[in-house]
């Protein structure tokens, strides 16, 4: 019996001791609330310590003996005192370790010498997987580049194939296509397709008298700093003479360049009191063209024609159509940060149909301009011009050059450069430099253009200050466009005998069919013009 009272008395702890909520590590249940800290909350599992073989004893509660509620013999007795003295060994070193983690732990916090090594510690440790994470991004958006380029290439790819099945000559296609059998193999037909002629764009013949539809839209016509007020600017547009000057509010007027009187050419005259001044008999003109003065003879009513001017943003516009003018202008300014470095103004030999060709073409500057802007350039093995399904403008590839066709007449570029004639980069954005170029075709006659020429950039300002600078621009920008001009008058005298100067269109010469295009609409009166859904 006093075995069975030492058994009981020494077991007290583990059979008396009612079982607590927490849990330890291994998922046994207990009864001392440290372990609950020591395993879940305290996160004390995880430190190291150089006690750590001391501790590192086996928990004996999943050996406790079955002898609750039962009479116990002397070696059954000696058995749970052994085994309540191997559960109380394990609980006391288990208490010693807590002892010794919360200690640690105290003195982390208060240690700022400790806290400091430690978060050093974890910001290394977090910098590395950072690091991976970027590492990892980087790939991704390489890999995403590369999708869009792919995605891109081949949206140019299907677009070239649709124009150009624009070009086809349908009903040719068509007939073609029922004459095959249906036993016609794949290779068969892929030969057909390519031997079925395509439609080509009809540009040949004299140059026609210009369809009055073309003259319903405003048309720059000269730069303000060219119009003082004390100056004319004669113009020839639509084939029709026309005089530019300021008058007594400082506002330009564009007239007929013809004296009512006996037809005299007025810009031969001068400018007094805000009128126009004929030379032959001093007839006086104001804007509108209203006669207002007349010396040496009885005044009588008289109007010469007067078209609607106006003036913005450095540029003197005119309406030469007889439907009542747009109420508003497009602007022509450049991109913000840059500034305008040089205003010419060019009257050339040319249809300015033609001329807008060769200035939507870009494919030709490495066998064109070899001693100017192109001098030294590679030639690529494709050249594309990418752009949106609907639209007049888009970018060259592989030129990191910018390009729109704006109606009526105008074209705007914004070229990439590391310095003036040389290349750089992907695309515009790429280049830390950039020219932008502003021309445009005024159609003076069949055979002639008025060409307003601005040129700006985003760099280097102090040339603007430099003395004669203009005329070196002027230089350089006669010489491009006389190495354009020996080949385009070329163009015209074989056109007016007969040659037709779009017979072929390619993939590159995409923008200038679209002009084309666009011209044949508005010309048949048609009431949606073509690529003008695109912003």
């Amino acid at each position: 019996m006093s075995a069975i009272a030492t058994a009981a008395a020494l077991s007290l702890p583990f059979t008396l001791c009612r079982s607590s909520k927490f849990t330890t590590k291994r998922g046994v249940r207990g009864g001392f609330g440290v372990f609950a800290i020591y395993g879940d909350e305290g996160g004390l599992g995880d430190k190291k310590s150089p006690w750590g073989t001391l501790f590192d004893v086996e928990d004996p509660r999943a050996k406790v003996p079955q002898h609750k509620g039962k009479f116990v013999d002397v070696n059954q007795a000696l058995e749970v005192a052994r085994y309540d003295i191997q559960y109380l060994d394990w609980r006391a070193r288990q208490d010693l370790l807590t002892i010794i983690f919360l200690h640690d732990k105290v003195v982390d916090v208060l240690n700022p010498l400790a806290r400091e090594y430690k978060s050093i510690g974890t910001v290394k440790k977090e910098l590395a997987e950072l690091q991976e994470e970027l590492a990892q991004a980087h790939k991704q958006v390489h890999i995403s580049e590369a999708r869009v380029g792919a995605a891109v290439d081949k949206l140019a790819y299907m677009e070239e194939l649709v124009n150009d099945r624009l070009l086809q000559d349908r009903n040719t296609t068509e007939s073609d296509s029922t004459s095959l059998s249906p036993s016609t193999s794949t290779n068969t037909l892929d030969t057909v397709k390519r031997k079925i002629p395509r439609k080509s764009l009809n540009v040949s013949g004299p140059v026609q008298s210009y369809h009055p539809r073309l003259k319903n839209f405003w048309y720059p016509v000269a730069f303000s700093a060219d119009l003082k007020d004390d100056t004319m600017v004669p113009i020839d547009c639509f084939e029709e003479p026309w005089v530019i000057f300021r008058g007594k509010d400082g506002k330009p007027g564009c007239v007929r360049n013809t004296c009512a009187h006996r037809a005299c050419p007025l810009d031969l005259g001068s400018i007094n009191e805000g009128r126009i001044q004929c030379p032959y008999h001093g007839w006086e003109y104001s804007t509108d063209g209203t006669c207002e003065k007349m010396p040496s003879t009885k005044f009588v009513n008289v109007k010469i024609k007067a078209l609607p001017c106006f003036e913005q943003e450095g540029m003197i516009w005119i309406w030469p159509g007889n439907d009542p003018p747009t109420p508003s202008i497009p602007s022509l300014q450049p991109p913000a940060g840059f500034t305008i470095h040089a205003e010419i103004v060019m009257d050339l030999p040319v249809e300015h149909g033609l001329l807008l060709d060769n200035l939507l073409d870009l494919a030709h500057a490495p066998f064109t301009h070899t001693s100017t802007f192109a001098k030294g350039w590679s030639v690529p093995s494709l050249v594309k011009f990418l752009t949106p399904a609907s639209g007049l403008q888009g970018y060259w590839d592989p030129y990191p050059i910018d390009m729109e066709f704006r109606p009526p007449c105008i074209v705007l570029s914004t070229i990439g450069i590391s310095k003036p004639g040389k290349l750089e980069g992907q695309n515009t954005q790429q280049c830390s430099t950039h020219l932008h170029q502003l021309h445009v075709c005024l159609p003076s006659s069949r055979q002639k253009t008025r060409l307003l020429y601005r040129m700006s950039l985003d760099f280097a300002p102090v040339l603007q200050y430099i003395p004669f600078m203009q005329y070196l621009w002027r230089h350089f920008a006669e010489k491009v466009l006389n190495e354009d001009l020996r080949l385009v008058v070329g163009q015209q005298e074989r056109m007016i005998n007969g040659a037709n100067v779009w017979n072929w269109p390619v993939s590159y010469d995409k923008l200038g069919v679209r002009y084309r295009l666009w011209r044949d609409a508005v010309e048949k009166g048609a009431k949606q013009l073509p690529f003008m859904n695109a912003k």
